[in-house]
Order: structure tokens, then sequence, then C-alpha cells
């Protein structure tokens, strides 16, 4: 782990492939994030030597301070999701594979060397680099979460960049997610003798087949496009080969336009999962709305000259939403490869996202 650690670094911030890769074959799946944060505050506290680098939990904050009126945050999460035989970096010709590769420490290694740069020659605004854990699990574990609560002053700013996977588009807002717990009950009994139980699992039935033919829908917001969805993500059941079930349970995801609030979607899911014995809200997740007249995030669009579309996903452009702050979705990586096992970068994009990240900046 030492020598991994060290090759981050040490890494070339000019060799953006290489310094994802570096960043990639450090393992961070939540609660492991350490290790990776180590590094980085390392490394910036070394290349990028007039930013005040801040070290909260696992999370990393640098800043510059050259008086600017104008303050960017561009911030990007440390942890990924477990590996899928991914783990191993690999490079071929000029793409990178690996876990993490789009999602996304393409856009860290971005970062980087942006914060490398703005610590040689004075950025035209104030920029703040936030690297952060627990972005890919629950709500309760988020470092935003923390630093807001915290100490809410150190993400200050006129417009924050998630430097999430957009695949070369400005993708604006971003939808909200609920977790909801079906339960349903019944009778125990032998498996031979059906008739002297009640199956909780074949109760679940109908409701299991509502929530797979279930459409998604489109809702439009400013002509953007927020296609909602509902999956089934788990399910539960029996007590063994010879025993009728008496409980049973499954977990719908339901992701929602911004234009709704969470407790709407609540009540529109319970009422959906009507016939189950009790319903429970695991987590919910306000979404946020795409807010392109806001001048800041016009700005940036049409100084790049970006494409815009709906953010399909939660990001904590949210959180910040919810804070009054103006945030939008730009990084490098295609975001369909997120998740997968496929997942990789190509170092066109991270050179593109570099150079539009730089000039908006101003380093």
């Amino acid at each position: 782990m030492q020598e991994l650690l060290r090759v981050v670094t040490d890494s070339d911030a000019n060799d953006l492939l290489g310094l994802t890769a570096a960043l990639c074959a450090v393992p961070s799946v939540f609660p492991n994030e350490g290790p990776l944060a180590d590094a980085i505050e390392a490394r910036l506290r070394i290349r990028a030597p007039r930013l005040v680098t801040t070290r909260f939990g696992n999370n990393v904050i640098a800043r510059t301070n050259v008086g600017s009126a104008r303050r960017i945050v561009l911030g990007g999460h440390l942890d990924t999701v477990p590996a899928n035989n991914n783990q191993v970096p690999h490079v071929h010709g000029d793409v990178l594979h690996a876990l993490g590769a789009a999602d996304m420490k393409g856009s860290l290694a971005v970062m980087l060397r942006l914060a490398e740069q703005a610590s040689l020659r004075e950025p035209a605004y104030d920029i703040t680099f936030v690297f952060y854990e627990g972005e890919e699990v629950a709500e309760e574990h988020n470092g935003l979460r923390a630093v807001f609560a915290a100490a809410p002053e150190l993400l200050a700013c006129d417009l924050a960049v998630l430097c999430e996977p957009t695949g070369g588009w400005v993708e604006a807002g971003c939808q909200g997610t609920l977790h909801m717990r079906a339960e349903f009950t019944g009778t125990r009994a032998h498996s031979a003798r059906p008739w002297m139980g009640v199956n909780a699992i074949a109760r679940c039935a109908p409701i299991l087949a509502k929530v797979a033919e279930h459409t998604p829908e489109v809702v439009n917001i400013d002509g953007l496009e927020f296609t909602q969805a509902l999956q089934l993500v788990r399910v539960e059941g029996g007590v063994s080969n010879n025993v009728v079930p008496d409980a049973a349970a499954f977990v719908v995801n339901r992701r929602f336009a911004p234009s709704f609030s969470a407790q709407e979607i609540i009540a529109e899911m319970r009422a959906f999962l009507d016939g189950a014995d009790q319903t429970v809200v695991i987590n919910e997740s306000e979404g946020a709305l795409p807010n392109l007249a806001d001048p800041t995030v016009a700005e940036f669009v049409a100084t790049l000259g970006l494409s815009v579309r709906a953010k399909l996903g939660w990001t904590d452009v949210a959180r910040f939403a919810a804070h009054g702050i103006p945030a939008l979705n730009f990084g490098a990586g295609d975001p369909t490869l997120a998740h997968t096992a496929d997942e990789c970068v190509e170092l066109a994009d991270l050179a593109r996202c570099y150079d539009l990240l730089a000039k908006f900046c101003g380093v």
C-alpha cells in the first residue's frame, strides 16, 4: 500500500492518464478512503504549497486566497462502488480501464493538476478544491454533509462544479432518490401442507409484478428531460426449504424528477405499494432543479460553449442547492460506464475536461 500511495504523490500531473491510474490503484470503497485521502493531502502540501490545505476526517480541502470577489468550488468524491473484477488498472492505448476511472478518479486527477497550476500562478477566481468521502453510500456518511455541518465557511462559494462524469456535457440539476421497503407477513406451515399456512413470498407477487411492469415517466423541466425510474433492488424471504415462509420483504428505489418533493414521492410510493402490510422509508434525498437561469450557471455554459442535459442520478449538486449555492455537474468520463465492470476513461476526455475547467477558472 505504501508503494501505491507513493506513486500517487510522485505521478506527473501532466500525465493525466498515469495520475488517474495511480489514483485508481489505491482502493477506496467506503469506509476505506483514508489512505487515498492521505496521499492526496500529502501531494497537495508538497506540490501546491501556496494553497491552504485542510483535513477534515477523510475530506481534503485546498483553497486559493488571491482575494478575488468570486470563489468557485470544484468537488470530487474519493470513494468508489465495490469492485467487479476491475480493481487492477490497465491501459490500452489512450484508454484506462479500472474501478473508479470514470466515477470519478479521472476528475480527481484533473482537479489535482488544476490545484497545482493554481498554486503556481494567480487564478482569475479563488478556487476551493474539495476531495471528499462517502458519496456512494447512505446520506449520513457523506463527507460534504459533515463539512457543511461543522465548517460551512470552507464550502462557501458563488458556484459549485461537481466533477462527476458527464461525457463532455453539462448535466444540470439532479434526480431525487427514495428507497422504500415493503413488508409482508404470513403463517408458517409445513411445505407438504401449505394450505395450513399463508405464504408471505407469494403475497409479494402482485406488487412485484407491478414494479417489473412499470414504465419510466419523462418529466420536462426547463427543456431538459428527467426520466424517472422505479427498480426492485432487494428481495428477502424464506425460512427453510420445507417451511411456508411467514415473512418477506423487498426494497424499491425510486428516482424522481426534481420538480417533485421527497414527501410527494413517499406518498406516491405508499399508494403504489398498497397491499403490503407495512412500508418503511429507508432513506430519501431531494433532487435539484436545473437552475439554468442563474447567472453563474449560465456563464459557465456559455463561456465554455457546452451542451446541457438533465442529470439522471443523484449528486451533491442537490446538497449545494439546498444551501442556496448554484451548482452543476461537469467532469471527465462517460456516466453510462459508472458502476459497471467495463468502467474506463479516455485521455482525450481527461484533457478536454482539464482545458475547459482551466479556461473557466483562469489557471
